[in-house]
């Protein structure tokens, strides 16, 4: 039996910040991980042909770079090796047929390319952007905090001084389409901007995804693309580094099958083969509430157990990475140069396909967010070729039929992913104009493969679990638990499942590493 101040169950990034930010503390830190590497969805494989490096999940880290976890960790991960390299501009947006743009990182460059599509919507880009400048500090603020303790900073968003609601507190229930439609009349700047809330786990016709609109556009526009020379999995690699600089040790295969507690208090876990680990000070599970409460703990308040059995989860992630015998090819060849533009029909197309996606349907014309890292990251493959990833958010955890009526539909089996690979390379042919002639290899990933890869998607949601309102914000992990802390003592949790959620951030490692160390 060994003894560690924490020990932290999962190795997704945000279970490494954490793991990190306490060894450097001078904390004895143990992360166990089950599969065979750590880092969650934070990896980088050869997946298609040998000499192809592919980012096998995510790829860029815009929140992790512009946020308090990197801000702190900065010079330990520059000093083990971790470089960040950025596209010419962030974004961009092809709809064939409509039109073209690119998003910089220069707001003045954005809005001349807005008045070009159409005249106005860059003055009504800055407009946007100058209202909501009162609550940007306070919101980016809250993102690196634990919202069960800051009530009185919520309050104060939600109100103006003379206590009536304020035009955050309006925003805050607009959907995505009510704001672009009320704010641009380029459907091409309409049809730019829609996709990137369902990056964060939104539909563009949900309450609340106006303001995650908004604050993609300031938090990428701030932060821009970077991704890590060498791939994603880069990050996970410095990360342990760095755990195993400071004393801590991170393993691999070992599955925690039980959370120890002992008069009301975590102490350890329980490995599969019986193995026990002590925990003096702290037990820290990057797990789901469903797997928490269901699985890993035998004494649960019945109001806790009832909530965790219904932690619903959302729509899935198909990915295609190809190997191209050449970099991609577009009209516009400003999109070549962009770090992760979206291929599709704009906001109406977005809006039916993400409705498709709910009910169960692959979608018909799905939207398609490209990146080819090799552009700004060359070594990543032979030279002369390019490697690119083809992610598509809407898209069904369990398809039971197809919205195009084309493909006979029982869920992802084998031949269901490869027709709908083919449909959304021909999607994508419309925009990226050697395709699919340059592709040299291919590789697939359904829903049915992320379930497969990490147990916190559930039936392959990359966010783990819907972040539709109801399972948002305070009401993230569960209402009765609307905090890192649970109902236990000691035992704290991570992750997408606990606030903020999506995506490479590392917030959530930060807030519980900050919360243990005050």
């Amino acid at each position: 039996m060994e003894t560690w101040d924490a020990v932290i169950v999962g190795s997704g990034h945000n279970a490494l910040v954490a793991g990190a930010l306490l060894a450097r503390a001078g904390w004895g830190v143990l992360v166990l991980e089950e599969r065979d590497r750590p880092g969650g969805f934070v990896r980088t494989e050869e997946l298609t042909l040998p000499g192809f490096h592919h980012d096998t999940y995510s790829t860029a880290h815009p929140l992790f770079t512009g946020g308090p976890a990197y801000a702190e960790l900065a010079p330990d991960l520059a000093a083990l090796g971790l470089l960040y390299r950025q596209p010419r501009y962030w974004s961009g947006i092809s709809m064939p047929g409509q039109g073209t743009a690119v998003f910089s990182q220069d707001l003045d460059e954005t809005v001349a390319e807005f008045d070009r599509l159409s005249p106005g919507d860059g003055g009504a880009l800055a407009g946007m952007l100058a209202d909501f400048e009162p609550y940007a500090g306070p919101v980016f603020e809250l993102m690196g905090a634990d919202l069960a303790t800051k009530s009185r900073e919520i309050h104060d968003l939600f109100h103006d001084e003379d206590g009536r609601f304020s035009a955050f507190a309006h925003l805050f229930t607009r959907t995505g389409r009510d704001l672009l439609t009320e704010t641009f009349t380029s459907p091409v700047v309409r049809g730019g901007l829609a996709p990137w809330a369902l990056h964060l786990g939104r539909g563009p016709d949900e309450v609340n995804s106006a303001l995650w609109v908004i604050l993609v556009q300031i938090a990428l526009s701030g932060a821009g693309m970077p991704t890590p020379a060498g791939g994603s999995g880069r990050l996970a690699e410095a990360l342990v580094r760095l755990i195993e600089h400071f004393g801590g040790s991170v393993r691999t295969g070992q599955r925690v099958e039980r959370i120890l507690v002992e008069n009301g208090q975590a102490t350890g876990v329980r490995v599969a083969g019986g193995d026990t680990h002590r925990a003096g000070r702290a037990v820290v599970a990057s797990v789901n509430p469903d797997q928490l409460y269901l699985e890993l703990l035998e004494a649960v308040p019945d109001t806790i157990r009832r909530q965790a059995g219904k932690y619903r989860y959302g729509r899935g992630c198909f990915q295609l990475h190809l190997a191209l015998s050449e970099p991609p090819r577009f009209a516009d060849e400003r999109l070549a140069l962009a770090g992760q533009p979206h291929l599709s029909g704009g906001l109406d197309a977005l809006s039916r396909s993400v409705n498709e996606a709910t009910r169960g349907l692959l979608p018909a014309e799905p939207t398609i967010s490209f990146d080819s890292p090799s552009t700004v990251d060359p070594e990543r493959c032979p030279p002369g070729r390019a490697v690119a990833r083809l992610q598509l958010l809407d898209v069904p955890t369990r398809p039971i039929g197809d919205a195009a009526g084309l493909i006979e539909t029982n869920g992802w089996t084998e031949d269901v992913k490869n027709a709908f690979a083919d449909r959304v390379i021909e999607v994508a042919s419309r925009s990226v104009l050697n395709l699919p002639d340059a592709i040299l290899g291919m590789h697939v990933t359904s829903p049915a493969e992320l379930a497969k890869a990490n147990r916190n998607t559930g039936p392959g949601d990359p966010y783990g679990g819907s972040h539709d309102l109801a399972q948002s914000y305070v009401f993230r992990p569960l209402p009765a638990q609307p905090s890192h802390q649970t109902v236990v003592p000691g035992l704290w949790m991570l992750g997408a499942a606990t606030w903020p959620g999506h995506g490479v951030n590392g917030a959530s490692g930060y807030i519980v590493a900050k919360g243990l160390l005050d």
